[in-house]
């Protein structure tokens, strides 16, 4: 497979994490979709690194991998303390009790 397709590939798939973030309203798929996200990029390193035959690419790529899985920890603790205290994950229900703060 050449890397132009490989880079096709990676755009395809971080689109789709993009669509999902921007339409999904449970914030367990919008962790998903920020996966899809970062392992479109890591994809697109990799294939650049194949093309220009650095190992650059893969040492990103497991900086991605070190950061999604900090993401993955800290975002699925911040979820169930969302929904230990608000019994929802829906983003547009969260988002209105902003209003209901008096300060």
């Amino acid at each position: 497979m050449q890397s132009y397709s490989v880079l096709v590939v990676a755009a395809i798939l971080f689109v789709l994490g993009l669509l999902g973030v921007l339409t999904r309203r449970n914030i367990i798929f919008i962790l998903i979709s920020i996966e899809i996200m970062l392992n479109a990029a890591g994809v697109a390193f990799v294939a650049a690194g194949a093309r220009w035959g650095q190992p650059d690419g893969q040492v990103m790529f497991l900086f991605i991998l070190a950061m999604a899985a900090s993401e993955v920890s800290v975002g699925l603790a911040l979820v169930m303390q969302v929904y230990h205290q608000h019994k929802t994950l829906d983003v547009s229900k969260l988002n209105n009790l902003k209003d209901d703060i008096e300060v």
